[in-house]
């Protein structure tokens, strides 16, 4: 069954009233038009919705697997050009704070976007729609339709207009620092393997789970993190074992005296 077969379901055979009307608020918000509705509908359909709903048609998962890169991709570029004395370090940190899923968050809730993603009802009521896991993905889901659609000169638009706009913000937020990275960076320093991150466990219902997630870094350290998603759980898990590498760290320097 087709894209607009499985919409017309899901919608009781008003899928082009609603492709139009949600294509002229996301235009009204954002500025931007799409060719085709149907990619902004999957975008914007988060996986509950078509559980709830029994509907045919894909969630917004593989459009942000898409989004993700380019995201990456398009601020990495926007930092090369506009930061010339950063070392690779630096523009590797400040990366890693304007796509971080808080950041995707505020910006998809200063925008308007969250108003638009269609949820199931129990979603609803829990609060999905200013919950940070679902509206970061749903940014990155539409920054993978607009590409799909209008190319990456249509995504750099939409990323500058709502993200790059939240960069001082960011990089200000303590809460945004960027655990996973500095673990990285020390690992590779210290010609260690990349660390590797596991969902240990995922408890409760679908509208409020919680993650908890193992990171193996530097042969026997293992920090473990939860958290409701499994970005926020790994930040939390590399930051523990941070705290693992310093406290070895102190120990050696104690034992030297």
């Amino acid at each position: 069954m087709g894209l607009f077969d499985s919409l017309r379901r899901l919608f009781s055979n008003k899928d082009e009233f609603i492709e139009n009307k949600l294509n002229d608020q996301f235009c009204n918000r954002l500025g931007y038009r799409f060719k085709d509705p149907g990619l902004l509908i999957e975008a914007l359909t988060h996986r509950s919705y078509i559980r709830n709903n029994g509907a045919d048609i894909s969630s917004n998962e593989r459009l942000e697997f898409l989004g993700d890169s380019i995201l990456g991709l398009l601020v990495a570029e926007y930092l090369f050009k506009t930061c010339p004395g950063d070392a690779e370090g630096d523009m590797t940190k400040t990366k890693a704070m304007l796509v971080n899923e808080n950041t995707l968050s505020k910006a998809g809730q200063s925008c308007g976007l969250n108003q638009l993603i269609f949820l199931s009802d129990d979603e609803e009521k829990s609060g999905g729609r200013q919950r940070n896991s679902i509206v970061s993905d749903a940014m990155e889901a539409t920054i993978g339709a607009i590409y799909l659609d209008g190319g990456l000169k249509a995504a750099r638009a939409f990323i500058l207009q709502t993200i790059i706009t939240h960069m001082e913000e960011a990089l200000a937020d303590e809460d945004q620092y960027n655990y996973k990275g500095e673990l990285l960076e020390l690992l590779q320093g210290r010609g260690e393997k990349t660390p590797y991150y596991e969902v240990i466990s995922e408890k409760g219902p679908d509208h409020a789970k919680t993650f908890e997630v193992a990171v193996h870094a530097g042969g026997d350290v293992t920090g473990i993190g939860s958290g409701p998603s499994k970005k926020e759980a790994e930040q939390k898990a590399a930051a523990k074992a941070l705290a693992i590498f310093e406290e070895m760290e102190n120990s050696k320097k104690t034992d030297s005296k």
